[in-house]
């Protein structure tokens, strides 16, 4: 063999120990997770034989059932005004200009830029005021909770499902929709027989991405949560502080798998009628 197909070949053998390693790392905990997940012990590291009764478990705790049914409610309720206020500040910075309209595509990045604690932070400090004031000028006393989370997961759900609809009107010729006018068509059947339909993989990923957000976040939800607001992820991560039990490790594979199975849809409805994920 030449000494230049020898270097040639070199690299690629430490390129894919390289992967092999990155892969290794990623994916071994998550492995193991799921693994001792069905272990008969009541310590969390130790394998004691195979056994179902955390999930079990999982399915008869009702703390648990009411904190998954708390996610699932801020998620879906989120998810659904996140997606009809995120479509519509995409169209408006992707078709339209406007005064201010570089100023307000700079702050919708921000709730990505910013970390989860500053956001926290800063949620929890409008909400306090927000809530004082209510009481002092309305006499409307609320305390934090389920309206609170909520408004805080579409605060920062919105700035992703319009990154992701924006790709998808980039890829989308605005030929289209004047071709559509020009047929007698107005904006709104424009929109609804063209622009929507080309838009919809961009909308259903944003929606999924937003969705699975929702159920993921911790930071923010534990600061702006009240009584009876409690998520599942913050739920799991009271237990982490209270001691860890192996009823978490059944708990983070539920979570796990829904959130995979939620980007993998996301993914896959990007990709579809030719679209591209961001």
């Amino acid at each position: 063999m030449s000494r230049p197909a020898q270097l040639r070949r070199g690299p690629k053998w430490l390129l894919g120990a390289n992967a092999t390693l990155v892969y290794l790392f990623f994916y071994a905990p998550i492995a193991l997770l799921v693994l001792y997940s069905f272990s008969d012990d009541n310590l969390v590291g130790r394998w004691g034989g195979f056994t179902l009764d955390w999930y079990r478990a999982f399915g008869q705790n009702d703390e648990v059932q009411g904190a998954l049914s708390v996610s699932i409610r801020v998620a879906i309720l989120s998810t659904l005004i996140s997606v009809v206020l995120g479509t519509m500040a995409a169209l408006s910075l992707e078709r339209y200009r406007f005064r201010g309209s570089r100023i307000f595509d700079a702050l919708l990045y921000l709730p990505i830029i910013v970390p989860d604690v500053t956001m926290a932070v800063m949620m929890l400090l409008f909400f306090t005021q927000f809530l004082n004031v209510l009481d002092a000028v309305f006499g409307i006393q609320m305390t934090k909770g389920f309206t609170t989370v909520t408004l805080s997961h579409i605060a920062f759900s919105i700035s992703f499902v319009s990154i992701v609809v924006r790709a998808r009107l980039a890829g989308m010729s605005a030929d289209l929709e004047e071709a559509a006018q020009d047929l007698y068509a107005s904006r709104w059947q424009a929109f609804r027989f063209v622009t929507l339909p080309l838009i919809t993989p961009g909308v259903v990923g944003g929606a999924l991405l937003a969705l699975t957000l929702s159920l993921d976040d911790v930071v923010i939800t534990q600061f702006v949560s009240g009584p009876g607001s409690t998520t599942l992820p913050v739920y799991v991560f009271g237990l982490i502080r209270r001691g860890v039990s192996p009823l978490i490790n059944a708990v983070s594979v539920i979570m796990l798998a829904i959130s995979i199975v939620l980007v993998v849809a996301s993914l896959v409805v990007q990709r579809a009628r030719g679209g591209e994920p961001a």
